[in-house]
């Protein structure tokens, strides 16, 4: 049995966001929970508000223990890009992209 939370249009890239994810993915919930607590970056705050979404839908939507959970899949996903232009020399534009991230996360009961 396994949960799911998501998170679309995520203004952070990423590429950004998976260095986060590498982080956790396979620990369990305490665990997971302590490293994006005291990891210095905005990616690790909103993979940490949808851990928690998770580990709720677990508990209230599955009946699962929370004690025995842990991260099974965490991802960022490309989400839409904005594409905006920036004035270069000589009269010329420059493109910016901003890009935007789908992040999930999916627990699981330990077996």
């Amino acid at each position: 049995m396994q949960a799911k939370a998501e998170a679309k249009h995520m203004r952070i890239s990423p590429r950004k966001m998976r260095a986060i994810a590498d982080l956790v993915r396979g620990k369990n919930i305490k665990d997971a929970r302590a490293i994006l607590k005291f990891t210095p970056r905005k990616g690790a705050e909103i993979f940490l508000k949808v851990l928690n979404s998770a580990v709720a839908n677990a508990e209230n939507n599955h009946h699962m223990d929370v004690d025995a959970l842990f991260v099974k899949d965490i991802y960022a996903n490309q989400g839409p890009t904005l594409k905006r232009w920036n004035a270069g020399s000589m009269g010329r534009a420059n493109p910016v992209l901003r890009r935007s991230s789908h992040v999930g996360v999916i627990v699981a009961e330990k077996e």
